[in-house]
């Protein structure tokens, strides 16, 4: 694997974030309880501390497809993803996520989807996890169905991602990378639900349910903003 680059994120990001907040009906800390359609966040694996990441960074074997890892690192604009609808399933912006829905994430920085298959993760030979697609487009292999415990995705609640298309969970088990990206972990999933596969969302912005400002423009992609 190649050298990986982390952008930190710039120190004028809570103006930029409240810029947005006011142009696009965005909601900032813990006004809203639940996560919504079009937001962009960072979403925590609780098991291992780390936050969900890419980066234009090609695995070596495998799908040789854009790498997924885990960081602690918490201030990098590599952890944000894009909360999404499917091709067959629209998803309104502002519109709580419910339980059971199929979704996509979109990493915001290079515009790629989380993406699984049946190759082996280089690592733990588990299922590998990818990114995939071309400014957020890509195939079925996208989508991910939230598994949460009441109707919404609520945001202090623990959740899994099962893959709809393989009914593997997002997962991350601990094993590290070595150089050149010492430390970070091998994002992967597995079959069985267990305490590795459970997420939780994070710091991020979201479109609140009574806006609509966005109108039929998608704003799913903000890249250098972050």
């Amino acid at each position: 694997m190649g050298h990986l680059d982390c952008a930190v994120l710039p120190h004028s990001l809570p103006t930029i974030l409240l810029l947005l907040t006011s142009l696009f009906g965005l909601s900032l800390g813990s006004e809203l309880g639940f996560v919504t359609c079009g937001s962009v966040l960072k979403l925590l694996n609780i098991k291992h501390n780390v936050r969900l990441h890419s980066h234009d960074v090609r695995y070596g074997s495998g799908s040789g497809q854009q790498s997924v890892t885990g960081v602690t690192t918490v201030e990098d604009s590599n952890s944000y993803w894009s909360v999404r609808g499917t091709v067959e399933t629209s998803c309104h912006r502002g519109t709580p996520i419910k339980c059971g829905q199929n979704i996509r994430l979109t990493h915001v920085n290079t515009g790629r989807n989380l993406h699984s298959h049946y190759f082996s993760s280089p690592l733990s030979s588990n299922q590998e996890v990818s990114a995939f697609g071309d400014e957020g487009e890509g195939d079925h292999l996208d989508e991910w169905t939230v598994q949460c415990g009441g109707s919404v995705w609520k945001r202090e609640e623990a959740v899994r991602f099962r893959h709809k298309s393989t009914d593997a969970l997002l997962s991350v088990t601990g094993e590290q990378y070595g150089r050149p990206i010492h430390g970070q972990r091998e994002v992967h999933a597995m079959s069985g639900p267990s305490q590795h596969s459970l997420w939780k969302a994070m710091e991020g912005i979201f479109m609140k349910p009574s806006e609509n400002m966005a109108g039929s423009r998608d704003y799913s992609h903000l890249h250098t903003e972050f």
